[in-house]
């Protein structure tokens, strides 16, 4: 998920009732929710850098308790600066550095539970099972979850400004209701989407428009994207044993949208071309990350005698308002081969490896 997203899930949380068990409850999880992310500090090392190691340890079940540790930790080198100004420090609850280390553990869970929630997945077991895990349920930036989140954050404060202007007393803890209401209506958007995500699936193995001759083709596998907002709308990709068909389903309506020439990825021979660029740097860590990966080669130039390689995974290769997955999708990777079937050059998502 976006960061805004993971941080204001650790703070809806915090308000939930763990704020009034311990002290620093708020930020202590508010920070743990998006520290795992710190991983793209990788991209400084270049791109494929930054898509081998994103969503790497930091988002295991191995990582968290150290990531626990390093922001309670923080926490308490601040508590002792503040000490030290010899201020009286006031808490509305008690200092509880276990329970801290506990509650920063179960926002550092909620993070990989979100990312698992989107198409993008994670490798929660790493470095003892390298497989990735994605639900597929929600879009990496979903309109639904940030505007729950974010009215629960936002109306106890604009119901405190109302209850002050009548004099009311201001409570110590404030917004528990709004916060417990946003988790449960996420959890719900999800559990629908699910059911949704299920019917695009059936929806699609019961079609018959798959194919250049639909009615008689092999379906192999499906898989459902999701769109944001609509949790009718659904990006399918039908896998055959000789193409990749690609169809937008509408499970309200319980249709099917699919063109049977601009729709169809054959599945390309392999070439010495393509051979070496899985060889490449970029060719091992795409393929170990992408579930439905489509390496295809340009033709040769006669001049310099350069193939162009192109990785692109399936799963992105649909529009949305704000990325254009068919004319240039996301996460997309190309390796330049010589003559020789030499790596001349790599670049992901049009930035070059240096």
């Amino acid at each position: 998920m976006d960061p805004i997203t993971h941080l204001m899930t650790g703070a809806v949380l915090a308000r939930s009732g763990f704020n009034r068990k311990a002290a620093y409850a708020t930020v202590a999880m508010t920070l743990a929710a998006e520290i795992p992310d710190l991983d793209t500090l990788w991209s400084i090392r270049g791109p494929i850098a930054a898509l081998q190691h994103h969503r790497g340890w930091t988002h295991t079940f191995l990582g968290v308790p150290l990531e626990a540790a390093v922001v309670v930790g923080g926490i308490y080198l601040f508590h002792r600066w503040r000490l030290k100004r010899d201020k009286p420090v006031k808490q509305a609850a008690p200092i509880r550095w276990g329970l801290l280390y506990c509650f920063a553990l179960i926002a550092l869970l909620s993070h990989l539970l979100l990312d698992w929630t989107n198409s993008y997945g994670l490798r929660p077991f790493f470095p003892f099972n390298p497989r990735w895990y994605a639900g597929s349920l929600v879009f990496i930036f979903e309109p639904v979850m940030f505007a729950l989140l974010l009215i629960a954050l936002l109306a106890p404060v604009l119901f405190g400004l109302i209850n002050s202007e009548v004099g009311a007393r201001k409570p110590a803890f404030r917004g528990r209701g709004w916060a417990i209401a946003a988790l449960i209506a996420i959890v719900a958007l999800w559990g629908w989407r699910a059911v949704e995500q299920q019917q695009a699936i059936q929806l699609a193995l019961n079609s018959g428009d798959f194919g250049p001759a639909p009615n008689n083709v092999e379906i192999l596998h499906v898989t459902a994207e999701p769109y944001p907002m609509n949790p009718f709308r659904w990006q399918v990709i039908v896998e055959t044993p000789d193409f990749y068909q690609l169809a937008t389903i509408d499970t309200f309506n319980n249709t099917v949208a699919t063109n049977q020439h601009s729709d169809i990825f054959y599945k390309p021979a392999e070439t010495a071309a393509t051979l070496a660029a899985k060889q490449s740097w970029l060719g091992h860590v795409y393929l170990d990350w992408s579930r439905i990966p489509l390496v295809t080669q340009s033709d040769t130039d006669a001049t310099t005698g350069l193939t162009i390689v192109t990785f692109r995974d399936l799963r992105f290769m649909y529009d949305v308002s704000f990325l254009h997955g068919r004319e240039a999708p996301p996460l997309s990777g190309t390796v330049t081969v010589n003559g020789a079937h030499r790596i001349t050059s790599m670049e992901m998502n049009g930035r070059v490896q240096r």
